[in-house]
């Protein structure tokens, strides 16, 4: 194996010669480069796009969320919820009531919204704070009921954060109104709020949420000691040996989801896509496999003369076919390796200085980059793949010409 190395590495090298071998091999390493480097650059953004996603749902979407099989609300006892916060792995765990109602500001605004009520371990489970674009994060029940309002949410309500008589109320339909009355005190439910402050997150949350006190959502759903769902943060990495824990201890009463999980969907159309671009830019590495078949080809025939000599000192067919296999890896090595040693370098640079620039406003200037160690292998052992099979066809025709040509010597 070292000889069909060491002769591999010398045709790899080789001098210059009157037919196009060299011309063609360039041209393929060239091809796998381009290919190589478009793969690690593509990757690197799509994984600084899911990065960001990840963070921005991390605002909203906890680690662990425990909610109920059947129904919306779930009543919860002093020891299940001890319980689960002794659980190992568990750091915070809030409780958190939440459903739709309709808000109809000071100015006469109205907009339906889902309104959140949490406790006091709400903002160390969910990363809320730092998005805040406006006023503080923070809700109370005393002097003054307050809340954290979307962006979006404000702005359609005609809400300001910074004007304290800025006011909203929340209606909610009323569980123990018997009968059909027209009387909307009794219809309804109402707790009125002033915006504390307003976060900015993304459109699904900005233009939908808003946070109240746990204790003043429950009054206004007449729920008292029920919850929509424990939100929870963990000490680990490992939320799925977490999750198996908790389901265990909860039953099946009890839905235990992980974050990916909560956002499944999203989760797989940003690996659908990601992959998605690994297929396209494959069939570029083909196209490039195709002309290196041609110049191993070529260069089989140029040298029938070695192979004729090194079958005659001893050299199997096998062996002949070997060196022609390994010239096909050392091109895909040497194109792929140059490829993603470039693609890496100038995602660096993006990282760095943030050359390209997205256009629009988004909570980002430049697109993100992420570069990963799996993303190199991966893209490593299809070259090498390529390299193989591009080469397996020469290999082959070569056994076969060192056989013809001792017997035409």
């Amino acid at each position: 194996m070292r000889l069909v190395w060491q002769l591999a590495w010398r045709y790899l090298k080789g001098k210059r010669s009157a037919n196009a071998v060299p011309i063609l091999s360039r041209i393929s390493m060239f091809a796998i480069a381009v290919g190589a480097a478009a793969m690690i650059i593509l990757f690197s953004i799509f994984n600084g796009f899911e990065g960001i996603v990840k963070d921005l749902y991390k605002a909203f979407y906890p680690e662990i969320k425990i909610t109920a099989a059947k129904g919306k609300f779930f009543a919860l006892s002093e020891e299940q919820y001890k319980n689960v916060q002794s659980v190992e792995g568990v750091s915070v765990v809030s409780r958190v009531m939440e459903d739709n109602v309709l808000l109809k500001s000071y100015t006469g605004e109205r907009q339906v919204a889902t309104i959140k009520g949490v406790d006091a371990n709400y903002f160390k489970v969910n990363d809320v704070a730092s998005y805040m674009s406006d006023g503080i994060c923070n809700v109370a029940t005393d002097p003054v009921k307050t809340a954290v309002v979307g962006s979006q949410l404000a702005t359609q309500l005609g809400l300001d954060v910074t004007n304290v008589f800025s006011s909203m109320e929340a209606y909610y339909p009323n569980p123990k109104a018997k009968g059909i009355t027209l009387s909307p005190q009794d219809a309804f439910r109402k707790l009125r709020l002033r915006p504390e402050g307003a976060f900015s997150v993304q459109d699904e949350f900005d233009s939908k949420y808003i946070i109240a006190d746990l204790g003043l959502v429950q009054e206004l759903i007449q729920a008292k000691d029920m919850y929509s769902s424990l939100e929870l943060k963990l000490l680990t990495d490992d939320a799925a040996s977490v999750q198996e824990v908790l389901q265990e201890l909860l039953g099946s009463a009890y839905l235990v989801q992980t974050r990916y999980e909560q956002n499944q969907t999203i989760y797989m159309v940003m690996r659908a896509e990601k992959w998605a671009v690994y297929g396209i830019l494959l069939l570029v590495l083909v196209i490039a496999a195709f002309n290196m078949v041609g110049a191993l080809s070529m260069l089989v025939l140029e040298k029938q003369k070695d192979i004729a000599i090194l079958k005659a000192m001893g050299a199997t067919s096998g062996q002949a076919s070997s060196i022609f296999v390994t010239e096909g890896v050392l091109w895909s090595l040497v194109g792929g390796g140059s490829g993603l040693l470039i693609g890496a370098l100038l995602c660096i640079g993006q990282k760095q200085f943030g050359w390209i620039k997205l256009g629009g406003t988004f909570i980002i200037d430049a697109y993100p980059v992420q570069l990963l160690l799996t993303d190199f292998l991966v893209i490593l052992a299809t070259i090498i793949t390529i390299g193989v099979l591009a080469a397996w066809f020469p290999a082959i025709r070569a056994a076969r010409v060192q056989a013809i040509s001792l017997r035409t010597e």
